[in-house]
């Protein structure tokens, strides 16, 4: 599976995460994205796995990303602040679909989706660099343990 993210020139390893299925109507989204960590509702990065887009506020279902806001410790500090960083290109670098997976919305209201471009998951890039886990159903703490 990792020949085929290199292969493709997205240096990344594909992963096994929940089973997408197509919004309803399976659209390309292309946007250009700010910043925002609180608020928002116009094409912004809140942090590692969750971004506003057309008013919408998304959860990247196939991973958990260090918090932000508030971090628990400088080292998770860091490396979320690297997340939404490298989440904002990710999503700056062109048209990404929104796949659902077998909830809508999480107990915060976001909308739970696979965001993919060209059928990659832009998740499975975070956690190849090391910015990300994969999403195993339950958070997991970021300080004092191995990422």
């Amino acid at each position: 599976m990792a020949a085929i993210g290199a292969a493709a020139g997205l240096g990344f390893a594909a992963l096994t995460a929940p089973a997408p299925r197509a919004d309803a109507a399976g659209s390309a989204y292309a946007a250009r994205f700010g910043l925002c960590k609180w608020g928002g509702g116009t094409n912004c990065v809140v942090d590692g796995d969750t971004f506003w887009i057309d008013g919408e506020k998304v959860r990247v279902a196939d991973i958990d990303a260090p918090e932000t806001h508030p971090s628990h410790c400088a080292g998770e500090a860091r490396l979320g602040d690297a997340a939404t960083l490298r989440l904002q290109a990710l999503l700056n670098a062109g048209p990404v679909t929104l796949a659902s997976i077998d909830r809508d919305t999480d107990r915060y209201g976001r909308k739970l989706r696979i965001v993919e471009r060209d059928g990659r998951s832009l998740g499975a890039a975070l956690v190849a660099e090391g910015l990300a886990r994969r999403w195993e159903g339950h958070r997991r703490p970021w300080c004092g343990v191995d990422a």
